[in-house]
């Protein structure tokens, strides 16, 4: 018999500096639109990104004083290691957990970089135990959530007694490249957010039981050729988008077959999912999803509103997604799957059972 693993507990945390879409656009072309560009594409992209609000690392007038690539880095270090506290506590609190319970904690984030890593330097704040397994996970991008969950899964069917944290941290205003008025960093602008994620699973032989959704099955997949489709360029001024416009045709030619072969494996169909775990990759993304699946009206709601509450978070997107379709107690034993993709170009599908 297959092992499975259980989530016992999401816990999603924002910065304090929240803004409203028109600030944030109103932001931008001040700070990144080279004198004198019209800002007609600007206020497009922005006004259909489907976003609303967002949370930032730092007040909207304190972008313009970071001086270079390392002064937003450790703002990065320091608001990873404030949110990282608060994700992974409000996680092991919630699960009825205790800091030296936790045997594994893989951590994740595409938006900054530290060594010794994130998860290193919380280990003492949270206190983690000494000889805590430790994971850092660095180029998965908007994939990592669900990936993430995969990859701690994979372990727990090997130590299924064991305790594992995912904490997922992204600060995608960070990366903010002055200057730049191409279409990726324009749409990229539009849509990012920043957030952090935490999420407890245990294996099946942990004692006590734990509670929450099981995790069934993963697939991870590639798709060859598309290595130009999202990512970072990495430069003197730290990480600037790549972000293909072919993002939805992709999503319309792969995923249908993945999720399809995926849920057929384990004798479902797309019709058992009760509730549909997707990250909120953006507005044309999310047609695309829909149409490829096609998912009845209001199977992405979860998602959409996540997207215009706090924008898109990158690899914690997904999780807080989760949180939110918890929350809402989809019916018991039924089928669950969360969906992501990212840089690769690829994607990840988990298997849930509510």
């Amino acid at each position: 018999m297959s092992r499975l693993s259980r989530i016992t507990a999401v816990h999603g945390v924002l910065p304090p500096n929240r803004h409203s879409q028109d600030e944030i656009t109103d932001a931008f072309a001040r700070l990144c639109l080279p004198e004198g560009t019209d800002r007609l594409l600007l206020n497009r992209f922005h006004a259909s990104a489907g976003v609303g609000h967002r949370h930032l690392s730092l007040p909207l007038d304190r972008y313009d004083k970071l001086d270079g690539f390392g002064a937003a880095n450790d703002v990065f270090i320091d608001t990873a290691l404030e949110l990282g506290t608060q994700a992974v506590g409000g996680a092991l609190e919630e699960a009825g957990l205790a800091p030296e319970d936790v045997d594994m904690i893989m951590c994740t984030s595409v938006t900054g970089v530290a060594a010794p890593s994130i998860e290193a330097r919380l280990a003492g704040r949270l206190g983690l135990r000494p000889d805590v397994k430790r994971v850092p996970v660095f180029g998965l991008g908007c994939v990592a959530g669900a990936a993430g969950i995969a990859r701690v899964h994979d372990y727990l069917r090997g130590w299924p007694d064991h305790v594992a944290v995912l904490l997922s941290v992204e600060l995608c205003s960070l990366t903010l490249q002055r200057g730049d008025a191409s279409v990726a960093n324009l749409v990229a602008s539009a849509l990012f957010g920043d957030g952090a994620a935490a999420v407890v699973l245990c294996g099946d032989g942990h004692e006590p039981p734990a509670r929450g959704p099981e995790v069934v099955a993963t697939r991870s997949r590639l798709y060859p050729g598309s290595e130009r489709v999202m990512g970072w360029e990495v430069g003197d001024t730290g990480f600037r988008v790549v972000l293909d416009a072919s993002v939805p045709d992709v999503v319309r030619t792969h995923l249908a077959d993945d999720v399809h072969g995926f849920l057929a494996d384990h004798g479902l169909t797309a019709g058992d999912v009760t509730a549909w775990v997707c990250h909120p990759g953006g507005p044309k993304v999310l047609e695309a999803v829909s149409e490829a699946l096609r998912l009845p009206p209001g199977a992405l709601d979860v998602t959409r509103r996540s997207l215009a509450d706090v924008g898109n978070l990158s690899s914690s997107s997904v999780l807080h997604v989760l949180r939110d379709t918890i929350a809402l107690r989809p019916p018991p034993g039924t089928p669950g799957l969360v969906i992501a993709m990212g840089p690769g170009f690829c994607s990840e599908l988990v298997l849930l059972r509510w």
